[in-house]
């Protein structure tokens, strides 16, 4: 965790996104595994009649982790984004941006 009394200039470079952003991915990647999970189960439901447990639980696993992933994926190019708009950033306001 970075120190508020240390000026922004002596800090050392890091490419690691901060907690928030950190954490925001986290909470995403888990709404979006539970909305595909409902996705899932929600579609076998509709096309299943009679005792259906393990093609609902089929469902409900491949839409959760389907969807987890995908936005895990999304995510982790948000982040990089982040990291490089900060670096453009950082050398534009050093004087050291390409003309």
């Amino acid at each position: 965790m970075s120190d508020p009394s240390i000026p922004e200039e002596t800090r050392p470079l890091s490419a690691i996104p901060s907690v928030g952003t950190r954490v925001a991915a986290f909470v995403a990647i888990l709404v979006a595994g539970l909305a595909g999970g409902l996705i899932g189960f929600a579609l076998v439901d509709l096309q299943c009649e009679g005792d259906c447990g393990v093609p609902l639980g089929l469902g409900l696993l491949a839409g959760a982790v389907s969807a987890a992933v995908g936005m895990a994926v999304v995510a982790v190019l948000v982040m990089r984004a982040i990291g490089e708009w900060r670096e453009i950033e950082d050398r534009t306001n050093a004087g050291h941006a390409p003309r």
